[in-house]
């Protein structure tokens, strides 16, 4: 099955009589997981959680304090035979989980990245061929959002994407977070570029409609370091305000984090487009912009400000959208996304639609550009991709 681009919708209807009760079981069960979870029970309440696996549970409130725990993942899913796995541990232990969940032939639903690692995502690679991508369902949300709907919309008539630019620009608050959280260490998250920025990875790959073959990147450590630690209360309670609790920290600017806090990256596209990404993770004004230059016009947006518009070369107003009145602005989460993705994938579970807007594939493809951009910040040079997709597509997954 191929997973093509769909408009999302907010709508939450009632199951009719004859939509059976969907057994839903999740390994992790933190603020993400507990989030998302609580959504797609709001959407289709005909979901009834029958077992979770997480050695130390933040957010077990948020799909019931009775629901049974269990001491292993393969237990859970033997026992409790159910419809859907929601896969919401800590990164490195994705593949694990989903090897369980396809060995088990249940249908998945992953949190971004999928994997961690170049070996992981060709193992994983190998088992989709086996068991079909469309077993597995993934959580890149920026794809479900309006921005995205909207520009899907208009992107044909900006002709050849040549030239983009964007950038994703986080709050001190929420880079203090990264350096407190399990999330700091590479070999639990996979790095800050795959971790939070594989979002952003996977639109760029959908806008030009191709991958990288070249990428080069620099970055490192320069705001989370001991010197430019807070001297204020007022800063003191902004490093603290996101919560962490598995593997943290307490304080950001002397942690044993081995994540980067800037870093900026030139990618080369398979169609001769290229990009120029910067993130960082200390920025008080936050941004998530997007600027996208094609032959006949272009696109530039903000998902964090809430704007799109879209311009012909002859001056033609194409679209522009503010999207910081009316629903999706009242919305929880990823810019309204989060319901929308749930409401997409709500409507895919039931059989209503046979597509969503992102797929596994694509998400594997977006994490090992993201590897790619660590492997050439490292390492100091430019890393070509090409063997790596040669690599990737003998297990025959793109397309379907």
């Amino acid at each position: 099955m191929c997973l093509t681009p769909m408009a999302g919708s907010y709508a939450v209807r009632p199951p009719p009589d004859w939509w059976p009760e969907m057994k839903v079981v999740t390994a992790g069960i933190g603020l993400r997981a507990g989030h998302v979870l609580s959504l797609l029970k709001e959407a289709m309440p005909e979901i009834e959680f029958v077992g979770y696996f997480d050695p130390q549970p933040t957010h077990l409130a948020r799909i019931g304090e009775d629901v049974p725990h269990y001491d292993g993942v393969e237990e859970m899913l033997e026992k409790t035979k159910p419809d859907l796995f929601f896969v919401g541990s800590p990164n490195a232990f994705h593949l694990d989980h989903i090897k369980a969940g396809l060995a088990a032939g249940v249908r998945i639903f992953t949190e971004k990245p999928v994997v961690v690692t170049r070996e992981e995502t060709m193992e994983l690679a190998a088992l989709l061929a086996e068991h079909g991508t469309n077993q597995v369902m993934v959580g890149l949300v920026l794809r479900y959002s309006q921005h995205m709907v909207d520009l899907r919309a208009v992107l044909g008539a900006l002709g050849p994407i040549v030239s983009l630019e964007a950038n994703e620009h986080i709050g001190p608050y929420h880079g203090a977070f990264f350096m407190r959280d399990w999330r700091r260490m590479v070999r639990w998250s996979g790095g800050f570029m795959l971790e939070k920025c594989c979002h952003d990875l996977d639109v760029y790959n959908m806008v030009t409609g191709s991958r990288p073959d070249r990428v080069a990147s620099f970055g490192g450590r320069k705001s989370f370091v001991p010197e430019h630690a807070p001297t204020s209360n007022t800063e003191m309670e902004i490093m603290h305000r996101k919560p962490s609790v598995w593997e943290s920290v307490d304080d950001p600017f002397h942690s044993d984090g081995d994540i980067i806090d800037y870093q900026t990256a030139i990618l080369h596209y398979e169609t001769g487009a290229s990009l120029a990404f910067h993130t960082n993770l200390n920025v008080p004004d936050e941004h998530r912009r997007f600027c996208i230059m094609g032959a006949k016009g272009m696109a530039e947006g903000d998902f964090v400000h809430g704007y799109l518009k879209a311009t012909a070369r002859d001056g033609t107003i194409l679209a522009d959208h503010d999207y910081t009145k009316g629903e999706p602005a009242r919305m929880s989460a990823h810019y309204g996304a989060d319901h929308m993705m749930v409401a997409d994938i709500a409507a895919f579970l039931r059989g209503e639609t046979d597509s969503l807007p992102v797929g596994v594939v694509d998400a594997l493809e977006a994490g090992l550009v993201a590897m790619a951009l660590d492997e050439a910040r490292i390492n100091g040079g430019m890393v070509d991709l090409r063997a790596t997709w040669a690599e990737f597509d003998r297990f025959g997954l793109r397309g379907c």
